[in-house]
């Protein structure tokens, strides 16, 4: 079995503008480059990641696609490309293409002021393009409106595979259920969306990782998508802010403890294969 992390990042602080919401503060204000993330992983008994963009530009992605080139354990690379000018989306694609291992692409929809942005004809234009190159597309709704144009969206294009991020955001910290259960309920009756068993920015900021608290939510979330629909993230470095590497992997891992071992492999990397195509 290969043990896949489907969702981390690297960055060297000051060579781009990285700006946090305001309760991170300085507290992920340095470099998190590979080097850092290697022995985690191996004490973690984890052997491929998947490297997910965090700022919008292209200039970034080109950069995380040559690591996936470099850096043995980088299986792939989540990046960014202009989803609202579909002629600019395609050349990018085809600039990148033979650049390193591109996986599927995530626009940051929390910074469009615009809720319908995803809705656009020109971002659908665009989402066939991915469709079309058999690429990932991610989502991360970070409100209600969002997370009703991602569902829209990954309901008008069966054939384009949609992960949402971070088990769709749970209010975990505020022990509350809805909207995020039946949201979760209508994603999941979508066949070509997938999630990940990660914690985002928005849970860590204010929370410290407990698996016991989290247990629940994801529980619901294997329950609703199955094990061939959900996929293992650690979301480093920006999960330091909650707990450390080991502390979450090993939540992830005790979360899916009571599955079968052939589940259990799905989550750990079988269906982050057959997603990304890896």
């Amino acid at each position: 079995m290969t043990v896949i992390d489907c969702h981390h990042h690297f960055w060297k602080f000051g060579k781009r503008k990285h700006t946090f919401p305001h309760g991170v503060g300085n507290r992920l204000d340095r470099d998190y480059l590979p080097e850092d993330l290697r022995p985690q992983l191996k004490a973690a008994g984890v052997d491929k990641t998947i490297l997910v963009q965090v700022l919008n530009e292209t200039g970034e992605t080109n950069e995380f696609l040559q690591m996936s080139n470099d850096i043995d354990f980088v299986a792939g690379v989540v990046g960014w490309v202009p989803l609202a000018d579909p002629p600019a989306c395609a050349r990018a694609l085809d600039d990148m293409k033979p650049r390193g291992k591109l996986l599927g692409v995530r626009p940051l929809i929390v910074y469009e002021p615009d809720p319908d942005w995803l809705l656009q004809k020109t971002v659908a234009e665009s989402l066939d393009l991915l469709a079309k190159a058999d690429l990932v597309f991610e989502a991360i709704p970070a409100t209600a409106p969002q997370f009703e144009a991602v569902l829209k969206v990954t309901a008008e294009k069966p054939n384009l595979k949609v992960v949402l991020n971070h088990l769709g955001n749970p209010p975990v910290p505020e022990k509350a259920w809805e909207p995020w259960a039946a949201n979760m309920k209508r994603a999941a009756a979508l066949p070509n969306m997938s999630v990940k068993l990660s914690a985002g920015l928005a849970l860590v900021v204010k929370w410290k990782w407990s698996t016991d608290e989290i247990r629940r939510y994801a529980d619901y979330v294997l329950e609703l998508f199955g094990p061939d629909r959900v996929m293992a993230g650690s979301n480093w470095p920006v999960v330091e802010l909650g707990g450390t590497y080991a502390e979450v992997w090993g939540g992830i891992v005790d979360l899916i403890a009571g599955l079968s071992p052939a589940d259990r492999a799905k989550v750990l990397g079988g269906s982050a294969q057959r997603i990304y195509g890896i």
